[in-house]
């Protein structure tokens, strides 16, 4: 599998990333443990989970799977958001972080993280004190590199101006949303991660399965599936007619070149200038075979277009009068 530098750390990553929220939920310790070992078989050295996966067990899960062969990945987890009842058992501040990756190496068997991310911005801490904590990490030789996600590209414009003032630990990463259905952070985010060598490290490339094809309209979906679980009004989120006409196109695309509609949709993501390696996330061996066949080749200009162009949004200000400038 092609590899890729992760950011400022130096470190090599293969192409596509394991995510592992459906360890211990959608997919069993089994199951869980054959989707581990056939990402490795393929030539995958990238693992992502986070400490509330299913409260905690997806490390568990992830620690044991990967057993004697730990030292050949490059293990990430997140910390930030709540584990427990307790009312300080969250947040970006020095207090939870610490708790929280101390847990984290207990839960994973592991004596370090190769890549410890902030999971969500803490507008209640200052982010010095967040910055300044995983710096902490670093110099307890706990963590090789940190990283964030979910932030704002001005915060972390900000984030990178302090660890550079201040000599801590460089954000190498950073860990957004983004598909042919959610491409907000190429307005500014995808940009400045580029410029700043960060990492990007997209999570739901596939817009929550959406790009998949397997919803035809909003009217008809499938029993076992995240979007037939949600709210009503998210599932007319996820399944806008906007939505729906990209799943569309992204269909017409892979009936042209003979793949499926997840490959498609993960192959443009995965050559999107800035990008590192999307997470992929799979309930059963079968559905991550799908999503490895997405690498190793390139969809040609005239797809890529195409994509855009059914996948394109209004922009706002001033970020539409920009387009028009650049064009």
């Amino acid at each position: 599998m092609l590899t890729r530098v992760l950011g400022r750390s130096g470190m090599k990553v293969s192409a596509l990333c394991l995510g592992t929220m459906t360890f211990g939920k959608e997919a069993d310790e089994a199951a869980s443990r054959a989707i581990v070992d056939r990402f490795l078989d393929a030539g995958g050295n990238f693992v992502d989970t986070a400490d509330v996966y299913n409260g905690g067990v997806s490390e568990e899960i992830v620690g044991r799977a990967l057993g004697a062969r730990r030292d050949r990945v490059i293990l990430a987890t997140k910390g930030r958001l709540p584990t427990s009842d307790d009312v300080n058992d969250q947040g970006a501040g020095r207090r939870h972080l610490t708790r929280a990756l101390d847990a984290s190496l207990r839960r994973l068997g592991t004596d370090w993280i190769d890549l410890y991310q902030v999971h969500w911005p803490d507008p209640s801490v200052p982010l010095e004190e967040t910055l300044s904590t995983l710096d902490s990490f670093v110099r307890a030789g706990k963590v090789r590199a940190v990283g964030l996600s979910n932030y704002l590209g001005k915060d972390i414009q900000k984030a990178i101006d302090l660890c550079d003032r201040y000599g801590w630990a460089p954000i190498s990463s950073h860990q957004p949303q983004y598909s042919l259905l959610v491409r907000e952070i190429e307005l500014d985010t995808l940009p400045l991660c580029a410029h700043e060598r960060i990492a990007v490290l997209p999570w739901s490339p596939l817009g929550g399965g959406v790009l998949t094809g397997k919803y035809a309209t909003a009217a008809e979906v499938p029993a076992d599936t995240r979007v037939a679980a949600a709210p009503p009004k998210a599932q007319a989120n996820q399944l806008s007619d906007h939505n729906l006409a990209v799943a569309r196109a992204v269909g017409e695309v892979a009936a042209a070149l003979g793949r499926s509609s997840a490959q498609v949709a993960l192959n443009w993501v995965l050559h999107r200038p800035g990008v590192t390696a999307p997470i992929l996330g799979a309930r059963h061996v079968g559905q991550l075979d799908d999503n490895l066949a997405a690498e190793g080749w390139q969809l040609d200009e005239a797809h890529v277009e195409q994509l855009d162009r059914a996948s394109r949004t209004p922009l706002p200000y001033p970020h539409s009068m920009y387009r028009m400038i650049i064009r």
